[in-house]
Order: C-alpha cells, then structure tokens, then sequence
C-alpha cells in the first residue's frame, strides 16, 4: 500500500513545485515590466494590441491606430483634472482601490442593479496596459495584482502620466495627444477645459461614446465633469501629487 502511495505523491510534490516555479517566474516578469515602465514611456498597451488583433481578424485591413506619447508637462492641466473628476476623484490619497466605492457597487448589485464598475485610475492602468478587456475572475485577480505593484512602485505622477497616454477616446484614438489633435485639431498643451470635460465624458465607453458627435448623455456628462471639477478646486487638487505643480 505504502509502494504505491510514493509515485503518487511525489508526483504531487513535483507538480507542486512546477506550479510554484512558474508563479515565482511570472511575478517576476510582471514586477520587472512594472519597475521598468516607471522610467520607460511604453510603446503600446494590451488593449491597443488587442484592438489591432481584433481589427485584422474583422479583416479591417485599413485600420489605423493614432497614439503618441506625450509628457505630463506638455498636457494642459485641465485634461488631469477632468479624468480624475470623472474616473477617481480619490486618486491623490487612495492606495490604488476605492473600496469605499466598491462596497457601493456590490450594496446596489444586491438591491438589484446592474452591476457597476468601481476601478480607480491605477486599477485602469494596470488593466489597460497590461491585460484585456473581457470581465473575468482571473482578469480581475491579475488586476488586483498589477494595481498593487504600480500603486507601490509608481509615483503618482507617473500613474497619472500613463493613464492620459493609453486610455481610449475613440476608435483607434489612444491618449490626449492623440485626442487633441483628432478632435480639436490643436495640441495637448492647448486642450481647453470644455475639451478636456468632453474627453474624459467617453471614457467609459469610448466605443459608443464620441466626442465629435457627442449624445444627450455625453453632454450631460461633460457638464456633470465641469461641476465637479469646480468641486474639487480645479488643477490645484492634484498639486500634492503631481510635480511638478500643475499649472
């Protein structure tokens, strides 16, 4: 009895270390990728390679990706505060998660309402650079993972930096330089308040949503973004986070 126990566990043992061989090796790459992207602007993100993907299996064979990096200092400071307004008005002094909002949502789901996201602008970041857009248990676990690592690693700066460079404003339009000059044929240096309002009231759904043809809610959300923009102080609400001070 005890002959035939041993193959069966050391098989176990053996697959045991495996698994946690390959765990220690991916956490690895993903906190040498995280660690890297704090001083290296990245070239891409998963949902920009995805929606290229997506677009050749659709056999969308001219479409066209608009995406070019630009840095903090070079956007207006109306577009910083617009995302965080709209997406994360806690972004300065959350450690990465709202639970406070995520408590809200599962409260309104059990009173049955639709289930209603709660990410904060890290959680976006680390979803939207690194893993896909499907809902699932395993994204979100991987999320939760990437989150911690940027909220620890990055400074919030940077995290803000990134966000307004790979989040969608439209079809193949990635991050406000892109957007600026799509939309409102200026530069991100240039975006005005009202500009920055109806950019960050798509971010939702940036595939329903547009800026150039923007819908009742579209516009009722811009005002709503102006609101709490006013609300929160303007730019100098993320004076204490972003340096150098936003001007």
């Amino acid at each position: 009895m005890s002959s035939k126990r041993r193959p069966t566990r050391s098989l176990w043992r053996r697959a045991a270390r495996a698994i946690l061989g390959l765990s220690l090796a991916l956490f690895a790459v993903a906190l040498a990728a995280v660690l890297a992207l704090r001083w290296l602007n990245p070239p891409t993100s998963a949902f920009m390679i995805e929606a290229h993907v997506h677009a050749w299996l659709a056999g969308e064979r001219h479409y066209q990706l608009q995406y070019r990096w630009v840095g903090l200092n070079s956007i207006s400071p109306q577009a910083a505060i617009a995302v965080v307004a709209s997406e994360d008005q806690l972004f300065p002094y959350n450690d990465g998660f709202d639970f406070a909002s995520i408590r809200a949502a599962v409260r309104a789901h059990e009173r049955g309402a639709r289930l209603r996201g709660a990410s904060t602008i890290t959680q976006q970041v680390a979803r939207n650079l690194f893993l896909w857009p499907a809902r699932s248990w395993v994204r979100k676990a991987l999320e939760a993972g990437f989150t911690v690592l940027i909220d620890s690693l990055w400074p919030k700066r940077r995290i803000l930096e990134v966000y307004l460079n790979i989040a969608q404003f439209g079809p193949g339009i990635y991050g406000v330089g892109a957007a600026a000059r799509h939309f409102f044929h200026t530069s991100p240096a240039r975006l005005s308040r009202d500009d920055c309002a109806l950019l960050a009231a798509v971010l939702p759904n940036p595939a329903r949503l547009h800026v150039n043809a923007p819908s009742t809610y579209v516009l009722a959300q811009h005002d709503w973004i102006l609101q709490q923009i006013s609300n929160l102080g303007g730019p100098a609400y993320l004076a204490s986070v972003v340096r150098p001070p936003i001007r």
